[in-house]
């Protein structure tokens, strides 16, 4: 990777990214946010199952930005994996989300916000794409997009 200030947009955005994530992963302990999760994965027709893993994943997905984004200089050669892994997992995820906004029966008062079109999602999404084009535009190993 390149020097440390041109990575700045991908520092500030994985450490925002992994504790919103990650913080809508722990509210989902919690009441109302439990029972809204339950009712958002059955009447959206995924299985139960759907519950505890996208608790899992959001919480694994969050732990991973911050925790690469915060130690990037001591895990200098897992950083990049660690942080497009979890990029990726993370639109894997809001695709689940919008998947789930865009049902009809799903009621929006037990929406992020209460608001039915899937504009969170979406941005969150924007913004786990820019960390992975962030990655590959700065790192060096990237393969060349103009052939010798």
């Amino acid at each position: 990777m390149r020097t440390t200030s041109e990575n700045e947009v991908l520092k500030y955005n994985s450490r925002f990214l992994g504790t919103v994530i990650f913080a809508f992963g722990v509210l989902k302990f919690f009441e109302p946010f439990h029972a809204w999760f339950h009712i958002q994965i059955a009447k959206s027709g995924l299985p139960p199952l759907g519950v505890p893993l996208g608790i899992a994943g959001e919480m694994s997905i969050g732990l991973g930005l911050l925790l690469a984004s915060s130690f990037r200089t001591k895990i200098k050669s897992l950083f990049t994996p660690i942080v497009a892994l979890a990029s990726a997992g993370l639109i894997v995820n809001m695709a689940v989300a919008i998947y789930v906004h865009l049902q009809p029966e799903v009621p929006a008062n037990v929406l992020p916000l209460g608001i039915k079109p899937p504009f969170i999602p979406l941005v969150f999404m924007l913004l786990a794409g820019l960390n992975l084009f962030e990655l590959f535009r700065t790192n060096q190993n990237a393969p060349s997009v103009i052939a010798h």
